[in-house]
């Protein structure tokens, strides 16, 4: 038989026709948080038969034919696999170099024609791989985008999990500028907030335990394939009602490989962003209108990475090791307001490494010993800066010295108990930092804020400020995760069977902040209206005119605010899931999943506050029907609820007692430093979260019978081969959301309520705010003087609420070209709408992100007119990306993404009258004192991105050497994607002068140059 490289068009359609009923037949499983895939296939009929799959890894399996001759090889490592088939004991076919995608099956059949041809030599040089057949996988039922080492190493993409994230289909990027803890950008799936999603390393779940702002990611390099899940997953899956991003890496193989890659992206290659200027210019001007020089910020990153991997007893252990080192270097000139950072030089360290121990004891037996790193580590010095002359003057003093992120190591063990049973357990620790030390301190200083709404006749009409730094943390601040798992697969006929547990425990250690010096800051401010209230909020909440006070006549004034919070507190979350995958015909595969959800959670004292222990049933039903017969069509559809328990940071606030608080004053004079003289008080301490500092009993915190956070999602597509190479299709999906948790601070509607049936409740131990069910009724517990408790009931309408809402519909269509050994593509487009009164557990526009702490829910009022289209909507997706092999030694790729804008929004004070009935200033969504609700006010302009790369691999170093170019963002586009909403000021009816000012657009204009070596 002529060795080939794939098959002829009927040869081909005959055996994908075999395979693909041989995969439905068998419907083999990945565990959860997958990091294996499947091979499973037909063989022709015949007594004594055995399939036996080895792989580069050293992993040997045999597995025994069905009566129907059916076969599955489940849950194998990533790899590079062998397939033979042996009768009586010989080798009469064989399938080499079978790729494994993550947590999908890879068909290997074998047809009659060449089993029975009795030459196993000749026979031998036929190779399939998982590329040959169409990407249609009909044994799934999920949405999912993977992303192999091969397609990250020719595509131009951001070396970040975010960034591999964006090429699926249904997932932007953040308007709000959130980053994760080592400054990775975030992103939203599906209309989600940011804080929504799940992020694993080999299995176990490193996602941020106090806000879910991202999590751990490995080394670029050391990434074998990226799985991103956007809807559909399995039982197995939880804590996620966003989208899963699930990083596999390398492993060692049974011959040693060695590489290294440096990359640079200069500064002198970077555009520069525009400068931004005031919208009206303040009355204490720095610069004239002039908010940020941006122009004058330059940056440049060298990364330089290695990786070396092999057997150190061959067929048995295997290491891999992998080492990245990347240096930021930036030269900033701040916003002209900041006093204490004005301009300044910054260095970001970030050491990467990631190590893999894999052991098989036997064919049957194998332990995974993971390690790996993530980290960021900043220095630099602070300067003074000449705004109106653009230069840097003498220093200050360094910058803070900050170290975040952290370590993990993880512990698998896989044994293969018989054909039919396989059985895996995983155990994980992730330790993470969030050091912040100031570089300078001064104990005696006291910090002041907002210094261009200082009164020109007392600063001659320029700012005055000082140097201050702007909060001191606790060194030891940080998170520890421990995570458990242990799951089941047990294939019974049709049946194949998963079952486990999911266990996860996290803690914030030291975490919060305090203020600088005597331990308040004071903070400037100007009306426009001096006669009338600065706050108009009722009882200890009134802020009255400062026209009645002395030196308050032109509205100017000044607060004193007092931050602290600094606690220990913990969380236990666990799960319980049992799911079948049926495969009911030969065309059609039901799974039918069901987990269960608890989630316990404690304050600083270790007292349970949150106490979700009884079963929260999460259904997940889903179908795949192969339509011909023959995997070229498959029509698939699921229906699931997601539950996901909070983390941590709403622990480290409504259970804790912190401290907020604000005291007004007037002024007569400013010293040098910038601190307020000639006080008059004319406030007490005031906060519109009643946050004094009194730590709540823990029976109060939250309402009684709180339910958690959960999402129902239904989603029904198709996919379609067409010809050899294309694949087609689309999607709908649905996701609404039931349930959320935030906290809810007008007390005294349930004070007042209270007292309606007749209680008498303690005023010392009304809590601040109560954690409780956006959007619903709830019910309070207070306590009398005598530390009884009282249920005070009060419905959604009492509370002042409409019903909970957060809607998401969304259309995927999609082409897919596999790659011939040419070139590959995929082009995706999605038409989706987010819409309701919230967007989540954050607030983007205000860019708030802890996680159900945001201001909404808080009082009534801030709700009025907030259902419209959310922060993460955007309309209209279009992305495509590929390669082409031009010539045996030239590559070139691109990535293009075009989005619609998301709303535009304008806030401020409440009502016609501009008044401030609960605190909360000019977030209120009213515009020139009419309705404001999200998108009323248009859209923020389309973005346009595309990237380009091209790669050298000369002949001459026999494809080991590679120089490669990339270019980004290459028409400079740097279009708005978050505008200040806020266009009244520090009093009502007053212009904020940074109203509308572009603070993020799209990335400037940058290149990267590579040189990467392997042998």
């Amino acid at each position: 038989m002529k060795k080939h490289v794939g098959y002829s068009t009927l040869c081909r359609r005959t055996t994908l026709a075999a395979a693909v009923l041989a995969g439905l037949a068998t419907a083999p499983a990945a565990f959860a948080q997958s990091t294996t895939g499947n091979i499973s296939g037909t063989v022709p009929a015949g007594a004594n038969q055995t399939i036996v799959v080895e792989g580069s890894t050293g992993v040997r399996r045999e597995v025994q034919p069905d009566p129907r001759g059916k076969y599955s090889a489940s849950n194998l490592p990533l790899g590079s696999y062998t397939v033979t088939l042996l009768r009586d004991g010989t080798a009469v076919d064989t399938r080499k170099n079978v790729g494994l995608r993550v947590g999908q099956s890879t068909d290997v059949s074998f047809d009659a024609a060449t089993a029975n041809a009795g030459d196993a030599t000749s026979l031998s040089g036929v190779t399939v791989t998982s590329n040959t057949l169409p990407n249609i996988d009909v044994t799934t039922v999920d949405s999912r985008t993977v992303i192999t080492s091969e397609q990250l190493a020719k595509l131009p993409l951001g070396r970040n999990a975010e960034a591999i994230a964006k090429l699926a289909p249904g997932v932007v990027a953040n308007s709000g500028g959130f980053t994760s803890a080592t400054a990775k950008p975030t992103v939203s799936f599906g209309g989600s907030s940011v804080t929504e999603n799940a992020y694993y390393i080999n299995g176990f779940n490193t996602t941020d335990p106090l806000n879910g702002m991202g999590g751990l990611q490995l080394p670029y390099g050391a990434i074998d394939q990226q799985e991103v899940y956007t809807g559909g997953y399995s039982a197995q899956y939880g804590r996620s009602d966003g989208g899963v991003i699930s990083q596999v890496g390398k492993r060692g193989t049974n011959e040693w490989h060695f590489g290294a890659q440096i990359l640079w992206e200069p500064s002198f290659a970077r555009a520069k962003y525009p400068d931004l200027h005031y919208t009206s210019t303040p009355a204490t001007q720095v610069a004239g209108n002039l908010y940020w020089p941006k122009s004058e910020n330059t940056r440049s990153t060298t990364t330089v990475s290695a990786y070396a991997g092999g057997p150190l007893i061959k067929d048995k252990l295997f290491l891999f090791v992998a080492g990245e080192y990347e240096r930021n270097e930036q030269h900033n000139v701040n916003t002209v307001d900041n006093t204490g950072t004005p301009a300044s030089t910054n260095r970001f360290n970030s050491p990467r490494w990631y190590g893999k121990l894999d052991w098989n004891i036997t064919d049957n037996h194998i332990i995974e010993v993971t390690g790996a790193s993530d980290k960021r580590e900043g220095t630099g010095t602070r300067y003074y800066y000449d705004f109106n002359d653009r230069k840097r003057l003498g220093t200050i003093g360094p910058v803070d010295n900050t170290k975040t992120g952290g370590d993990l190591h993880v512990f698998k063990y896989t044994g293969y108990i018989t054909d039919a049973l396989t059985i895996s357990a995983l155990y994980g620790e992730m330790k993470t930092s969030d050091y912040d030390s100031p570089g300078a301190y001064d104990p005696n200083l006291t910090r002041v804020a907002n210094v261009t709404s200082q009164n020109p006749a007392l600063n001659g009409g320029t700012p005055i400020g000082n140097t201050q730094i702007g909060s001191l943390a606790d060194p030891d601040r940080g998170n520890k995760q421990r995570n458990f798992r242990l799951d089941i697969s047990y294939q019974l006929g049709d049946h194949t069977i998963l079952a486990g547990i999911d266990n996860m425990k996290s803690q914030a250690i030291d975490n919060g902040t305090r203020d600088p010096g005597p331990g308040y800051v004071w903070n400037y401010g100007h009306t426009n209206n001096p006669n009338a209230p600065i706050s108009t909020a009722a009882g200890d909440q009134f802020v009255p005119a400062p026209a009645l006070y002395p030196n308050g006549a032109t509205g100017y004034y000044v607060s004193r605010n007092v931050s602290n919070n600094l606690v220990t507190v913990r969380s236990d979350q666990r799960a319980q899931y049992i799911e079948d995958k049926w495969q009911v015909t030969d065309r059609w595969l039901l799974s039918l999943g069901l987990r269960n959800d608890q989630f316990t959670d404690y304050n600083p004292f270790g007292e349970e506050f949150i106490t979700q222990t009884k079963p929260q049933w999460a259904p997940r039903i889903g179908a795949s029907w192969d339509v011909l017969g023959d995997g070229s069509f498959k029509v698939f559809g699921n229906a699931g609820r997601y539950y996901l328990g909070l983390p941590l940071n709403p622990a480290t606030g409504a259970a804790s007692g912190y401290v907020s608080t604000q005291t007004y004053f007037t002024y007569g004079g400013i010293d040098a430093n910038g601190v307020p003289t000639g006080l008059t008080q004319i406030s007490g301490p005031v906060s519109a979260n009643n946050s004094y500092g009194v730590p709540p009993d823990p029976r109060t915190v939250t309402a009684r019978n709180l339910k958690p956070e959960h999402q129902d999602e239904f989603i029904l597509g198709f996919d379609k081969t067409l010809g050899e190479n294309w694949v087609y299709g689309a999607k709908a999906t649905r996701r609404l959301l039931r349930t959320a948790i935030d906290d809810y601070c007008e007390i005294d509607r349930v004070t007042d309520k209270a007292a309606a049936l007749g209680y008498t409740p303690d005023p010392s131990k009304t809590n601040s705010c109560y954690l409780i069910n956006a959007g619903a009724s709830n019910t309070f517990t207070l306590l009398d003087a005598q530390g009884n408790q009282l249920l005070v009931p009060l419905s959604r309408e009492e509370m002042g609420f409409q019903a909970l809402k957060r809607k998401y519909y969304g259309l995927e269509l999609f082409m897919e070209h596999s790659f011939d050994g040419v070139w590959y593509a995929k082009f995706d487009y999605v038409f989706s709408r987010s819409y309701g009164n919230t967007e989540g557990q954050v607030r983007s526009d205000l860019r708030q992100g802890g996680a159900s702490a945001s201001e909404d829910w808080d009082n009534a009022a801030i709700m009025v007119n907030t259902n419209g289209v959310q922060n993460n909507d955007h309309t209209h997706v279009f992305k495509a990306y590929g390669y082409w092999q031009v010539a045996p030694e030239w590559q070139i790729s691109s990535n293009v993404n075009v989005t619609s804008g998301g709303p535009e929004l304008c806030l401020g004070y409440f009502g016609p009258d501009h008044t401030n009935p609960t605190g909360y200033g000019n977030a209120y969504h009213w515009c020139d004192g009419e309705p404001s609700p999200p998108g009323s006010h248009g859209r923020l302009p389309w973005t346009f991105t595309l990237d380009l790369g091209v790669t050298w691999r000369p002949a001459f170093a026999a494809d080991k050497l590679a120089f490669s170019a990339n270019v980004f963002n290459v028409l400079n586009q740097q279009r708005a994607t978050f505008r200040n909403p806020n266009k009244e000021g520090d009093a009502p009816n007053t212009p904020n002068p940074q109203y509308r000012i572009p603070l993020y657009t799209t990335d400037p204009r940058y290149a990267r140059v590579a040189v990467t070596y392997d042998f």
